[in-house]
């Protein structure tokens, strides 16, 4: 009988990019010094040794408890990571010298909070691959996830704005200098419960009721879970006044529903209902103004960020302007990492933060940036076509899809694309909210990652330490009606 060899389940490789993934770290930190100082200190290299070693432990977690997870997640997302607390230690560093006052610390200031941050969110991540051993176990608590999710995004909406509004979107829970943005971690329960609904209801929702331009149609009956989604989704909107979350909430759902289903229509129908709802609230904030207001003057900001009247306002076009002069600045190979003046761009530390590493990085050093980004959701989604059951494929999908949908809101706020939503860039700007959330995300990736990279059969994983798995059964797979 001929020896069957061995999977190989890159761990050796995904420790050799999180080297590679720690020298660059450590080159930036070294560059933001010496252009900063016009010296390197002796402890330059310190955060980028504490954060290879915080990824390290969660490298060896995954090692013994994920053994097949895909081996390029945590280094791309520990490259992003390492260079968002280098860029907030520049900020740190170039406040610190306009104010004439000593340098902080390694762990004081907004970069000092984010690798303590960064170290909380790898345990959360290294905890949820301990305790989930299997993604399917998720699926049981689907309904409870959807509530807790739905609990979550509402919670700051029915809070006093003085402790849940921040530059004019209701988001947070702050209470003295604690803060925390609920809705961070809605997405992650809310992509459960909605694989879950859809992996039961994805016949009904399937069926066709005519064709229109070669497209076939969903049921007028059909429509009830999209409308609800997107009432939903209008309400965020305008109780939070936040367009990103509720674009995100909405495109998660209609995006898990093309997944399901298959048919393009949906995505069709979900464009149609949320730009025409967001039409609608733009003509309401004009006329009657009250909880649309705050949607209109973002709107307006967006479409005449050059106006003195917004440019002068607090809140106004004033940092969209400035990130614009920004990115024009750098040009196609920036002013060299702590060599820029990010310092006159508001809010450069979370929702401007790519226009901040943009005049530094120029256009090839954010397009690189880009590309680590679209990896991740590449990674993502090629972990949700390889896994074996439905559920697993829809939780895949909807998590890639909502970190890749999340950059591009921000990238274009920031270019001018779309109206500014206020979303925090995953892994780069600062908070722990957003970190913790999203780490907890690229976990759950791994996890079904490794699930679809597992070896059907018993040798090659028993070799590797892996369970036995079942083969697949063909009640679960899909069928397919072919026409003669």
């Amino acid at each position: 009988m001929p020896r069957v060899p061995a999977t190989r389940t890159g761990r050796n490789a995904e420790l050799g990019l999180l080297l590679f993934a720690m020298i660059i770290v450590a080159v930036f930190s070294a560059t933001v010094e010496a252009n900063q100082l016009d010296k390197l200190s002796s402890t330059f290299w310190v955060p980028s040794v504490l954060l290879g070693i915080l990824l390290l432990g969660l490298h060896m977690v995954v090692r013994y408890t994920a053994v097949y997870a895909d081996p390029v997640l945590i280094p791309a997302v520990g490259l992003i990571n390492g260079l968002g607390i280098a860029f907030l230690r520049r900020l740190d560093i170039a406040k610190a010298l306009s104010e004439k006052r000593e340098v902080p610390s390694l762990f004081a200031g907004t970069g000092g909070r984010q690798l303590q941050w960064t170290l909380i969110a790898l345990i959360l991540a290294a905890v949820l691959l301990l305790v989930v051993r299997d993604h399917k176990v998720v699926s049981r608590y689907a309904y409870t996830l959807g509530l807790v999710g739905i609990v979550l995004v509402m919670i700051p909406a029915v809070l006093p704005a003085s402790i849940s509004e921040v530059n004019g979107a209701r988001l947070w829970i702050q209470v003295g200098d604690f803060s925390i943005q609920p809705g961070e971690f809605a997405k992650l329960a809310l992509v459960s419960f909605f694989a879950y609904y859809l992996v039961r209801k994805r016949e009904v929702l399937s069926l066709a009721s005519r064709r229109f331009l070669g497209i076939d149609f969903p049921r007028g009956r059909d429509l009830g879970p999209v409308v609800t989604v997107w009432l939903l989704s209008l309400l965020v909107l305008v109780f939070e006044k936040d367009l990103g979350t509720a674009l995100l909430y909405f495109g998660l759902f209609v995006v898990t529903l093309y997944v399901a289903t298959e048919r393009a229509s949906w995505l069709i129908i979900g464009l149609l209902m949320f730009f025409g709802g967001v039409y609608v609230a733009y003509l309401l904030g004009a006329s009657i103004g009250g909880p649309f207001a705050n949607f209109y003057d973002r709107a307006s900001v967006w479409l005449d960020p050059f106006n003195p009247t917004y440019y002068f306002r607090r809140g106004g076009s004033g940092q969209l302007v400035q990130g614009l002069l920004g990115l024009g600045t750098g040009g196609l190979f920036g002013t060299g990492p702590g060599a820029g003046s990010p310092g006159f761009v508001p809010e450069v530390r979370t929702d401007f933060i790519f226009a901040g590493m943009g005049e530094e990085i120029g256009l090839f050093g954010l397009s690189a940036l880009l590309v680590c980004y679209l990896l991740i959701v590449e990674r993502g989604l090629r972990a949700g076509l390889a896994v074996r059951d439905s559920f697993g494929k829809l939780v895949a999908g909807g998590l890639a899809f909502t970190l890749g949908l999340q950059v591009f809101v921000i990238l274009g706020g920031i270019t001018g694309l779309i109206p500014l939503t206020g979303q925090t860039t995953p892994f780069l700007s600062a908070g722990g909210s957003s970190l913790m959330a999203n780490w907890l995300l690229i976990a759950m990736l791994l996890r079904i990652s490794d699930a679809g990279r597992r070896p059907t059969t018993g040798g090659p994983a028993a070799q590797a330490g892996g369970p036995k798995q079942p083969p697949a059964q063909l009640h679960g797979a899909m069928t397919e009606v072919i026409k003669p």
